[in-house]
């Protein structure tokens, strides 16, 4: 039997608990000030966290043992990570968080179809009912 740790199933349920609770904690934060500056104390906070989750795991290494095409790709991925959070907050700030959230979880069929488009990914037929199913779900959760 798999050790829950090293589970991707463990861990994805994981991120989406912590994806819910960053909607509550941050529609209730982001009261009183501007959505950016809401995004940019969190982006602090999370820069600190990881920063000693690898000094702590002794995962840090040096900036130069990264491949170019890692470190365009990596770039690329914290301007897109960037770029998102702060339109998640504007949504946040002006939206339900019931409603906003359903919406950014449109990344997961946007995922499901670049990962076939880009990546040569490969749904079944249930995967592609999946995929359908969750978009269907946050357009009715939206309208509501």
């Amino acid at each position: 039997m798999e050790n829950i740790g090293t589970s991707w199933q463990f861990w994805a349920v994981m991120a989406a608990v912590f994806a819910a609770l960053t909607a509550i904690f941050a529609k209730v934060g982001i009261e009183n000030i501007p959505s950016d500056f809401a995004t940019f104390l969190r982006t602090l906070v999370v820069i600190v966290v990881l920063g000693a989750i690898l000094l702590a795991t002794k995962q840090y290494q040096p900036l130069n043992t990264i491949s170019p095409k890692s470190a365009i790709f990596l770039i690329l991925s914290g301007l897109a990570t960037g770029a998102s959070w702060v339109c998640y907050f504007r949504a946040l700030k002006l939206g339900n968080a019931s409603q906003v959230a359903p919406v950014d979880k449109l990344s997961v069929v946007l995922v499901a179809v670049f990962g076939v488009l880009f990546l040569g990914e490969h749904l079944s037929t249930g995967g592609w009912i999946g995929v359908a199913l969750v978009a269907s779900g946050a357009v009715v959760m939206t309208i509501s």
